[in-house]
């Protein structure tokens, strides 16, 4: 089935209980206003859909996402406070979506064929997972245009180190996927002509696997990354003792034993 939202910014495909969300407004695919609320929809739809375990971002063509419109942003600069309301709008807007996506109930994959940068970067970081191509470019360039990519370093701080951070943000260089690779903001490198077909058949895996206990585990490890050891331990036993009551799988170890 595919799905075209509302905005006609976002479309959507579902395969094998996974459902991709392709990025419209080629070839940048900037988050506008517009295009923040539309993947906000749409991952909205996708947590309420039962049918959807797995959820694949992808922005086709040589830019995966070129982060905040500065078009938009220009346009609301001729106001008395010269856009500052409307920046801290869209800043609300985008924050509030890259939660809902770092904190998505199903496990979220970034399908990056080429250049993510600044909010695009973070939006990649605040995936579960990412796999790119060699085509693929990693960016945080405030720094070039006389700022700073102080919000799109909230996502990518919690994904590699901070020398790794300060170097994107401090040089406003583009790093290939082998140093993304190496600084652990991609999980693999996969040739362009195959990598559709790759981040499919893995996420399809992923989906054929027992829902609730992936939901409410991945929940339980966010929330423990920011506890003491001791408060995570604590936070962590009674989630994997619900793992072990959950109805899926007393039902595959009992198939399981009748096998025996």
């Amino acid at each position: 089935m595919n799905q075209t939202l509302p905005t006609q910014l976002v479309t959507t495909t579902d395969t094998l209980s996974v459902r991709t969300l392709h990025l419209g407004a080629a070839p940048a695919h900037p988050l506008s206003t517009p295009m923040i609320q539309a993947i906000s929809d749409a991952l909205d739809h996708a947590a309420a859909d039962p049918d959807t375990n797995v959820v694949i971002l992808s922005g086709q063509g040589k830019i995966f996402c070129a982060g905040h419109d500065l078009k938009e942003i220009a346009r609301n600069r001729d106001t008395p406070d010269h856009g500052e309301q409307f920046l801290t709008n869209l800043f609300e807007r985008c924050a509030d979506m890259m939660l809902k996506l770092a904190n998505f109930p199903k496990p979220t994959i970034a399908m990056v064929d080429g250049i993510a940068t600044a909010a695009g970067l973070q939006m990649m970081a605040s995936c579960d997972l990412a796999f790119a191509t060699p085509n693929a470019g990693f960016c945080l360039p405030g720094v070039n245009n006389g700022g700073f990519c102080t919000t799109p370093a909230v996502g990518v701080s919690r994904t590699i180190t901070r020398k790794h951070l300060m170097e994107l943000l401090l040089s406003g260089e583009t790093k290939n996927a082998d140093w993304a690779l190496n600084a652990g903001l991609i999980n693999r490198i996969i040739p362009s002509e195959t990598l559709e077909h790759e981040v499919q058949t893995f996420a399809a895996t992923l989906a054929s696997r027992n829902a609730a206990p992936i939901s409410a585990g991945k929940a339980a490890v966010i929330e423990q990354l920011e506890m003491a050891l001791n408060d995570a331990y604590a936070h962590a036993t009674p989630v994997m003792v619900n793992h072990f009551m959950d109805a899926g799988r007393l039902a595959a170890e009992a198939k399981s034993k009748f096998k025996a």
